[in-house]
């Protein structure tokens, strides 16, 4: 069985989960002040680092910008914070996190972001 293919048959989550590391621009109003990177996708949401704190509950803007050789080179949403993070990182500087998930995504978009988490590499598997 293909190393990709384990992952998902195991996946205990509603979604299976994907590696990613896309760009992201948020505000509060469907205006995009804000950047920020998406680190894993799935059909239900994402995780987000951001430049500032969310509440959970938040409802946000997003903008997802995808690699330009995919079907499309963004998707546009509403998202809601469900969960968030706080970490140090190396340079002294917090991080942080946010698990979002898709309020509002039109059909189409959600189509195109299936096909997108389809294709995305598996990360290979890193022994010592």
């Amino acid at each position: 069985m293909a190393p990709r293919e384990k992952n998902i048959q195991t996946e205990k989550r509603k979604y299976p989960r994907f590696d990613v590391d896309l760009p992201v621009k948020y505000g509060r109003s469907n205006l995009f002040l804000r950047y920020g990177r998406a680190v894993n996708a799935s059909e239900g949401g994402l995780l987000i680092h951001l430049p500032e704190e969310m509440g959970i509950g938040q409802r946000l803007a997003l903008k997802l910008f995808l690699p330009s050789d995919s079907e499309f080179n963004s998707l546009e949403t509403s998202v809601q914070v469900i969960w968030k993070d706080i970490h140090l990182r190396k340079d002294w500087t917090w991080d942080y996190r946010a698990g979002v998930k898709f309020v509002n995504i039109p059909p189409e978009h959600m189509a195109k972001l299936k096909n997108f988490l389809v294709n995305v590499e598996p990360k290979p598997v890193y022994t010592a």
